[in-house]
């Protein structure tokens, strides 16, 4: 197969770890508890690291609890074991294979915590979003050393992607400051 260079592809890419760092930011809830603020819980069950909702059913009975039913009574610790190493600053109760999760009231170290995990989070898709750039740089470059493209279209090509990988970012930034401020918002 001969490589090609494809915008495309690339910003398909980038807007798919702006999209996940979207679904980061949704688990983030400050005031109400939800199911989505486990998503980024990975459960070790049968050799493999899966998502808590393949192993278990999340809900919401009052507005400050999560439960988790587990199906298989074997895995209730796995369960209990991944939410507190998962940096949520979550404390679950096993009730047989129900661990009630009751939400700290966001005092305002609670809220700095959050405001960190939403900046880890960020720069995690940064970094996903640089990735993607170096990806199609590389691949410029080969291509011109290959003599497939020319250095003007390398530099184009470059140029190019260098403002979509701002554009990205930039949305990302914006993204973060928007939900720092719904953090820190008493």
């Amino acid at each position: 197969m001969a490589e090609t260079y494809n915008k495309d592809e690339l910003i398909r890419r980038m807007k798919g770890a702006v999209a996940t760092l979207r679904g980061e930011f949704a688990g983030l809830r400050t005031g109400r508890a939800s199911p989505a603020l486990l998503d980024p819980v990975q459960v070790e069950a049968y050799g493999n690291h899966v998502p808590i909702n393949q192993v278990g059913t999340i809900s919401t009975p009052e507005p400050r609890l999560l439960t988790v039913q587990v199906w298989d009574k074997g895995l209730a610790k796995a369960v209990d074991k991944a939410i507190r190493d998962a940096n949520l600053g979550l404390n679950p109760q096993m009730d047989g294979q129900l661990l009630r999760i009751p939400l700290p009231e966001l005092n305002e170290e609670r809220r700095k915590e959050l405001a960190k995990l939403a900046a880890k989070y960020a720069e995690a898709a940064r970094v996903a979003v640089r990735n993607v750039r170096r990806d199609g740089m590389d691949l410029l470059k080969r291509l011109e050393k290959d003599h497939k493209i020319g250095q003007d279209e390398h530099h184009k090509h470059g140029d190019e992607l260098q403002k979509i990988t701002d554009a990205h970012i930039k949305e990302i930034d914006s993204g973060l400051h928007g939900k720092e401020q719904e953090i820190m918002q008493v």
